[in-house]
């Protein structure tokens, strides 16, 4: 029993740190589109648009996490918003590093997956996604937001498990394409927002009280890292097309 144990162990190792074949050039660009009518369009984007405020709150808890604050608990709601509680002085490089990492995450996420796949690890993006969910899901404190990482996850899981190479392939591909052009949106949303003074406590509002710094500042610094990480990661993802 043991020696199946250490041999199963052994196999999941290989599978993570193995390299996979990337989808075909059309595949690629379809799944791409793909994505950009997912934010594009009004309808998909009000229900895929959860999935950028996981990544938007994980940001926020991770940041909270590795600046020494205490983490409370992250709550998603329905209507795509999302709130994460930490714990720590009201201001400082922790409190501003943890406003500062809610929109930046979603595109630089994007980023650092199109950089897996770009180097064949496709099965290593995708349980690396799994293990995010995880580590967040311990923090979530609402039943909504219980299943939205929980559905996330379980689609992740069956493509990781149950699919075959392509469509795993094809599934990580529309992922990272997904993040990249998210993270634009929720930007230009938020100026929006702020200009009808519909968000006074925005995160970009939190920075300038703490920092000093106008708000209108770190809208433009967010989308900055946003476009800068979809520039990147269309290199990245961009096929060979055939000669």
């Amino acid at each position: 029993m043991g020696t199946d144990l250490n041999t199963n162990e052994a196999d999941l190792f290989d599978r993570l740190t193995s390299t996979q074949p990337g989808p075909d050039w059309w595949l690629v660009l379809l799944v791409g589109a793909l994505a950009l009518g997912a934010v594009s369009h009004r309808g998909l984007w009000g229900v895929t648009r959860n999935i950028v405020t996981i990544a938007h709150e994980g940001g926020h808890a991770l940041a909270a996490l590795l600046t020494g604050r205490k983490l409370d608990g992250i709550k998603l709601h329905s209507d795509t918003s999302g709130v994460t509680v930490s714990r720590g002085k009201p201001h400082g490089p922790g409190m501003v590093f943890t406003a500062l990492a809610g929109y930046v995450t979603p595109p630089l996420l994007g980023l650092l997956f199109a950089a897996l796949l770009a180097a064949g690890r496709i099965t290593l993006m995708l349980w690396f996604s799994l293990a995010l969910l995880g580590a967040m899901l311990i923090m979530i404190r609402n039943v909504y937001g219980v299943l939205s990482v929980v559905g996330t996850g379980a689609v992740i899981f069956v493509v990781s498990w149950v699919t075959g190479p392509q469509i795993q392939a094809a599934f990580a591909y529309l992922a990272a394409w997904f993040l990249l052009f998210a993270g634009t949106r929720p930007v230009i949303e938020l100026q929006r927002m702020r200009k009808r003074r519909m968000a006074p406590t925005s995160d970009a509002d939190q920075l300038a009280h703490l920092t000093g710094v106008p708000g209108l500042t770190w809208v433009g610094l967010f989308l900055v890292v946003a476009l800068g990480s979809l520039g990147l990661g269309v290199l990245l993802l961009a096929p060979e097309l055939p000669g």
